[in-house]
């Protein structure tokens, strides 16, 4: 989704480690801007932005200007980096966005409302896949798809060929992809006796395995273990 958000980045011309760190004390990240329309510029960003950016309704799907030296260009985050611990922005890659030209992005999922396959069947719900990957012009892009899963009963799911795509879009996901399903309690149950059980089997063939050359070797040697005829006591003389 496009939005009137404008972000000034400065261009870079240090790379490296100690650059970067040097960058990240001065509460600023590096990125880089790549895609048609021109060359891989190195920049520097504020990390403070890109997160408004990252945690805003749109999210990553969030399209807006980027003004380098003066010159504004539409762009994308396309990829970032945060830090394991304190979760800040580390590097930021961003991509020019064509306007005129459709995109492929992941567009979330929400699906709201009781399904009756749980309120009047006793089944248990489960969100299976969260996002769908879909193919739009960069206007067209949608903050998310909203499914009412009220009539959903027992045994029956929603899949992403169920989800209506309107004007410039074009789903890329798999048609048959599982969205959300209603399933029986005992379906569940006895999906997770199968998947506890099977290490268990397969530790009890090992054992069976390695057991079998010790019982082999053991017939083998049963012969051998017979013990001899005793020797007859020699006739005494008269």
């Amino acid at each position: 989704m496009r939005k009137d958000i404008t972000l000034v980045a400065e261009t870079r011309e240090t790379r490296g480690k100690n650059a970067a760190r040097r960058l990240r004390v001065e509460h600023k990240s590096p990125g880089i801007l790549y895609g048609t329309g021109g060359d891989p510029v190195a920049l520097t960003l504020s990390p403070k932005e890109i997160t408004k950016i990252l945690t805003s309704s749109s999210g990553f799907n969030t399209i807006f200007n980027l003004d380098v030296q003066g010159q504004i260009t539409p762009v994308i985050i396309l990829d970032w980096q945060t830090h394991p611990i304190k979760g800040n922005i580390l590097h930021v890659d961003l991509k020019r966005v064509d306007l005129t030209k459709k995109i492929t992005v992941n567009v979330p999922v929400i699906t709201t409302g009781e399904p009756s396959g749980v309120k009047l069947q006793g089944g248990h719900y489960e969100l299976v896949n969260r996002s769908v990957e879909i193919e739009v012009l960069p206007d067209d892009i949608p903050e998310n798809f909203t499914i009412d899963v009220a009539g959903l009963k027992l045994n029956e799911s929603v899949r992403s060929k169920d989800i209506p795509m309107t004007g410039s879009m074009r789903l890329l996901s798999d048609p048959e992809l599982v969205i959300s399903h209603v399933v029986s309690l005992r379906a569940e149950e006895e999906a997770a006796e199968a998947k506890a059980g099977e290490p268990e089997v397969a530790k009890k063939g090992k054992k069976e395995d390695a057991a079998a050359p010790a019982a082999k070797a053991a017939k083998g040697a049963a012969p051998a273990a017979k013990a001899a005829p005793a020797a007859k006591a020699p006739a005494k003389k008269k």
